[in-house]
């Protein structure tokens, strides 16, 4: 008899290495955005940019051999290819910078919380050192020690020097 599936636990999740039809990965496009963000705020771009337009310019300007030129003096297409580029790269930077906004403000919640822990455990420390600074008062200290056995010694000959000297005891 085949096992059937038990309605009081969940089923198990199967997971698989290729994405199922149809799923689509929200971060996917998010690291794409990242990526191109990157990319188009690089010396690199702008040099690639800068060549792609003077190469342009300098095809489809009137001057020189006679050659089939696309997109004359004004360069209407030019302008439209240019502004499509910036009309995509506007939403991709500032996709990047909402994601970038949610990784910074995920971290500084996480370093609110270990500046909290840190300010606990600085404020028990500075307990446990008052009470020690409080208890330290408290005991006797190695000079109070040698000043009592100083005195001691002391008394203790003087009662040797009068035991010793009956005479005097006697005299006195």
């Amino acid at each position: 008899m085949a096992e059937r599936a038990r309605l009081d636990q969940p089923r198990e999740v199967r997971r698989s290495f290729r994405p199922r039809r149809g799923e689509i990965d929200p971060e996917r496009f998010g690291r794409f955005a990242e990526s191109t963000a990157r990319f188009l705020g690089t010396a690199t771009f702008i040099a690639w940019m800068t060549l792609f337009v003077v190469i342009w310019i300098g095809w489809n300007m009137p001057y020189g051999p006679d050659r089939p030129r696309w997109d004359e003096y004004p360069f209407i297409f030019l302008t439209l290819i240019l502004s499509l580029q910036a009309s995509y790269a506007a939403p991709l930077i500032l996709l990047a910078q909402n994601r970038q906004e949610a990784r910074d403000r995920v971290t500084q919640e996480q370093d609110r919380g270990t500046a909290a822990q840190t300010t606990a455990d600085m404020e028990f420390l500075a307990r446990e050192v008052a009470s020690l600074r409080m208890g330290i008062g408290e005991v006797a200290t190695r000079d109070f020690i040698r000043g009592e056995l100083r005195n001691l010694v002391q008394d203790l000959d003087e009662r040797r020097d009068e035991a010793d000297d009956p005479r005097d005891a006697e005299q006195g």
